[in-house]
């Protein structure tokens, strides 16, 4: 009797997605808050606070992307057929993030252009990562092993909604990062855009938390159904208790505080999501072992990503090591 290694699968997979959406998400917020900024000083500082470290963040995703493939090959076919447009747009979008930040400050680079591009290759893939949770979240109509609806089924206003949302979420990644990187006039704007963002953010998680429930009597057994009430009721009790944590270090001017509680409301969030979910890789039919592969190519696959993962892991605490303390004018990092 071979070794299930599903669920080990499903783990890594988990811990990829939240990487990328902690690590990508604030890089992604500061190229969002570049439509508040217009001062070319203070943009200079916000790029350079990020600039060492983005183009790292995005290896989540690719582990992600890869593993999902590679080891769930069913929930793939069924994922990426119904979420081809947005899939698309997220790409194009981290395209055109990732050649801005090599050409704006090339010689005669026209920056404006540069930074137009930093901005919106930001906001739309942003967009187009939230109308995807969303899209994950309602499901997926198949019929035998196929997608069975259309590509424009993404156009919906749950998805929609969830892509505004994930686009404030990063807006409060990326504030709380700028407040700790920066000093002076941008650092006190950041503070203000934080507690703004804290504000929104507390909005959608409970609007979609309400309208989840509403919408699929599944999640709201899972949720609501005794004993499960008091199993989960520490993940909303623990949002609104880390939510109060980052109001009250804006206040006393706490810098490194925030930050870290920001990444607090989304790995809860994302637990949120998981145990509603679970054990689903392609909700609402296809579970985990309905789409994983072969035990043995499991197993050959796991052999490569227990060398890979703690490397990538090792390399991420000590690129943050390396490039920590605040981002200056013309000094770089100290």
């Amino acid at each position: 009797m071979s070794l299930d290694l599903v669920p080990l699968w499903a783990v890594i997979l988990s811990i990829a997605v939240l990487m990328y959406v902690l690590l990508d998400g604030f890089d992604l917020g500061v190229g969002i808050l570049f439509l508040f900024r217009r001062k070319q000083e203070e943009r200079d500082l916000m790029v350079a606070s990020v600039a060492p470290i983005w183009d790292f963040n995005e290896t989540w995703l690719i582990l992600g992307s890869g593993g999902l493939l590679a080891v769930f090959p069913l929930a793939f076919a069924i994922i990426i057929p119904a979420l081809y447009f947005p899939i698309l747009v997220m790409l194009l979008g981290l395209l055109f993030r990732g050649v801005a930040f090599e050409f704006r400050d090339a010689p005669g680079a026209r920056k404006r252009l540069w930074d137009g591009a930093f901005m919106f290759g930001s906001l739309l893939a942003t967009l187009a990562q939230g109308v995807v949770l969303g899209n994950f979240i309602v499901g997926f109509p198949v019929e035998g092993r196929q997608f069975a609806g259309t590509s424009w089924d993404w156009i919906a206003p749950f998805p929609l909604l969830t892509g505004v949302g994930l686009a404030v979420g990063y807006s409060l990644l990326g504030a709380t990062w700028i407040y700790m990187k920066t000093e002076g006039e941008l650092q006190a704007w950041a503070r203000s855009a934080s507690r703004l963002a804290l504000f929104g953010i507390l909005v959608f998680i409970g609007m979609v938390s309400i309208w989840t429930p509403l919408v699929d009597a599944r999640i709201a057994e899972r949720w609501f159904s005794l004993p499960n009430l008091y199993f989960f009721a520490p993940v909303p009790v623990l949002t609104a208790a880390i939510a109060w944590l980052l109001w009250s270090a804006l206040q006393r001017g706490r810098e490194v505080l925030p930050f870290l509680c920001a990444m607090g409301l989304f790995f809860l969030s994302f637990t949120g999501l998981i145990i509603s979910l679970w054990p689903y890789v392609a909700p609402p039919n296809v579970t985990l072992w309905d789409a994983a592969t072969a035990p043995m190519s499991q197993q050959f696959l796991m052999v490569g990503t227990m060398f890979l993962l703690p490397v990538i892991l090792l390399y991420v605490f000590w690129s943050y090591w390396v490039f920590r303390g605040k981002v200056r004018a013309g000094a770089g990092y100290h």
